[in-house]
């Protein structure tokens, strides 16, 4: 009889991402701008950029209303191969001439282990997208760049295995990790997805790291983004990622869930009050 024996991996007692590593919260500082901390960061912007006048327009059309960071997809994941994919690097250019016009650091999706130079050329923040939580060399890619990752819990996954996936990002040397709740996928079909509210204070006695809500995924309707941001923000949320188009009608992605510049001001006025009823602000 031939006896196989496999090496087990044993995980550090203290993970990377727990509390019993790292007691206080991680502070994330980009230009100034502190995501962990006593701010509240909004980070507003299309869920694609189209081109250079629309990335400009909706960047100039957030900050008026103190959004802290832009948000745009330059390469987008979609579910079909059909669906609008994104300008790529023309994307990328179009983001850093609204970064230079406005001053808003920029939030951008990575896809692959092979575009992370290119996109860390020009994002301030690289998003991991909820498809790609689990794409391991990605990941592993990301842990040997200098910059803050945006790290999306996949639609079925667990929040262990959300933070399991920060380790990876955390074990290969970048301690810049935000992790974003973006709702699950569950039995109910009124809406895009179903929030965890709950995640989020659950997160937060779990793990140092950030933790912000994408509020527009997680309903999946315009009319609905504000009271799901207000609550995520009641529940201690570090911050929102929102969907803004000017013209939602016309979006070549996720229009339905996208808010107008008027909705998107409205948000920011009510996120402000309880925000400022918890001892932060915006």
């Amino acid at each position: 009889m031939i006896t196989t024996y496999t090496r087990k991996v044993v995980p550090p007692i203290n993970m990377l991402f727990s509390r019993k590593y790292r007691h206080e919260n991680t502070v994330i500082d980009i230009g100034g701008i502190q995501i962990g901390g006593e701010r509240v960061v909004i980070m507003a912007g299309p869920c694609s950029v189209e081109s250079r006048q629309q990335i400009i327009e909706i960047a100039q059309a957030v900050k008026k209303v103190k959004a802290s960071m832009l948000r745009g997809g330059a390469f987008k994941a979609r579910s079909s191969p059909y669906s609008f994919q994104g300008l790529g690097e023309q994307g990328l250019h179009f983001l850093a001439e609204a970064r230079t016009a406005t001053g808003l650091p920029i939030v951008t999706e990575v896809m692959s282990p092979s575009q992370v130079p290119l996109v860390a050329a020009y994002a301030d923040i690289l998003q991991v997208g909820a498809r790609n939580m689990q794409n391991f060399p990605l990941l592993c890619s990301l842990g040997g760049i200098r910059k803050p990752v945006l790290l999306k819990r996949g639609m079925g996954n667990t929040l262990e295995e959300l933070l399991l996936a920060a380790e990876y990002i955390l074990s290969a040397g970048n301690h810049q990790v935000i992790l974003c709740e973006r709702g699950i996928r569950t039995y109910e079909s009124a809406t895009r997805n179903t929030l965890d509210i709950n995640a989020i204070p659950v997160l937060k006695e779990m793990t140092h790291l950030p933790v912000i809500v994408d509020p527009s995924h997680a309903i999946g309707k315009a009319q609905f983004v504000t009271a799901i941001a207000r609550s995520a923000i009641a529940a201690g949320a570090d911050g929102l990622l929102v969907e803004v188009h000017t013209h939602p009608a016309k979006a070549l992605s996720d229009g339905e869930q996208s808010l107008s510049p008027s909705m998107f001001a409205t948000l920011m006025l009510e996120v402000e009050r309880i925000a400022g009823a918890l001892q932060r602000h915006i």
